[in-house]
């Protein structure tokens, strides 16, 4: 099967880092700003950054309602911190005009870790991730307060989900782009793999 093509939303927050890991893990990786580029993509990256700035300009670029056809419709997206925000139901702590894609049954607590200066490292085991546990960066860290019964947990510090899937969306509250460890994004790779080859069976 040939790379699959996967996006990374390119408005704001490590799109850089996220474009390298995916490449390095067999994807095809191209930044997305607008719809055309959306709609030519298999699966998408929503990097980390700052969640009400990137859902502001997912509106300014025209990208939000397109956005949540595609989640509607199955696109295979991936969430990191700022991106595990805007997928989640709900958010608490964040603004209340805040807008969100949806997709996946959790609500988060926005900051839930502390503030940038509260920002640490940890080892975490994570569910479908061959190996050692990843090596985990939260930066001003979300994490999951309430999932719904589809949704799987697959990492946790302390009590809290810090990893979490839904069919096609996956999501974690930190940063695996930032450490070279490409894991991470190799099992979303899979994820969109597995979810192409759902569609050619379909056609």
């Amino acid at each position: 099967m040939s790379a699959p093509r996967i996006g990374v939303l390119a408005l704001q927050g490590d799109v850089r880092e996220h474009l390298r890991a995916l490449a390095a893990a067999g994807a095809e990786a191209d930044r997305v700003r607008t719809p055309e580029e959306l709609a030519a993509v298999d699966g998408l990256v929503l990097p980390g950054g700052e969640s009400t700035t990137i859902g502001r300009l997912l509106r300014v670029f025209g990208l939000l309602e397109p956005l949540r056809d595609a989640v509607t419709a199955g696109l295979p997206v991936y969430g990191s911190c700022a991106g595990m925000i805007l997928l989640a139901r709900d958010v608490l702590a964040g603004r209340p005009d805040q807008p969100l894609i949806g997709g996946l049954d959790i609500v988060v607590r926005r900051n839930a870790f502390g503030r940038q200066v509260d920002s640490f490292e940890t080892d975490v085991v994570v569910e479908g991730v061959e190996g050692p546990p990843v090596h985990a960066v939260f930066i001003r860290a979300p994490w999951v307060e309430k999932a719904g019964d589809a949704v799987e947990v697959l990492a946790r510090v302390g009590e809290y989900p810090v990893a979490v899937r839904q069919g096609p969306l996956l999501a974690t509250s930190f940063h695996p782009e930032l450490t070279g460890d490409t894991r991470v994004h190799g099992l979303f790779v899979e994820i969109v793999r597995s979810e192409l080859g759902l569609k050619r069976g379909r056609s």
